[in-house]
């Protein structure tokens, strides 16, 4: 039986390039209908299918800000959202340890503070922003380069070759106040210097290092 499906992708947020799928279904929708080659469990994006039968929202493992879904259009019909039948919720923190997550907007406030009021110290105070992954953090770089003026140091840009936006607030100069750059996977060389870049010092000045690492996973880590 012939099928005629429409999908709409729509952002995800959870990395650059990350999309969510709407699925719109012409004739009875089951989850073996997909393609052998798709896995949901390993798709970081959000499929939203529509049909006569239905329309079933796949979210992916999403970063979405409280708002956000208002401002998508194609999740929209006219002025109100478009019914949906099923949604296949995929997300890290669907647990009731993650009772609270700040908001991006209230996370990046403090560590703006935090930056902000241990670089005005002096040149040689410096912020190594300990990062687990190679994206997800474009956000606070372009945000923390914005407000404060100061680059993020990159052990390499290569990754950000097609996102030209955030290309004018990294840098590969580690003569700079705020590092995100990583330790070598195979090199335990560098685990005793809080920089990996291997920068001690500014014209012979030993610096002054705090780390902060974004995670969210913490919250659901720590004692109420």
């Amino acid at each position: 039986q012939k099928e005629d499906v429409v999908v709409t992708l729509l952002p995800a947020g959870h990395c650059p390039g990350s999309v969510m799928y709407v699925l719109s279904i012409l004739s009875m929708f089951h989850p073996l209908a997909f393609n052998e080659e798709f896995d949901p469990s390993v798709a970081v994006c959000r499929f939203l299918f529509e049909g006569e039968n239905g329309t079933v929202l796949y979210t992916g493992d999403f970063r979405l800000a409280k708002g956000e879904v208002a401002r998508m259009e194609l999740l929209h019909s006219g002025t109100r959202v478009k019914d949906i039948q099923s949604v296949y919720l995929d997300t890290t923190f669907c647990d009731p340890k993650f009772y609270h997550i700040p908001s991006r907007e209230e996370c990046l406030n403090g560590i703006l503070e935090l930056v902000r009021s241990w670089t005005s110290l002096s040149r040689n105070h410096v912020v190594w922003l300990n990062c687990k992954a190679a994206y997800g953090y474009e956000y606070l770089f372009i945000n923390l380069s914005e407000e404060l003026g100061i680059k993020v140091h990159m052990n390499k840009l290569d990754m950000f070759r097609n996102m030209p936006d955030i290309l004018c607030h990294v840098t590969t100069d580690p003569h700079t106040q705020i590092h995100a750059c990583r330790h070598p996977r195979d090199d335990d060389c560098f685990r005793g210097n809080r920089l990996p870049c291997g920068m001690t010092c500014f014209n012979g000045t030993p610096l002054h290092i705090i780390s902060i690492k974004p995670s969210t996973m913490w919250f659901g880590e720590r004692k109420k």
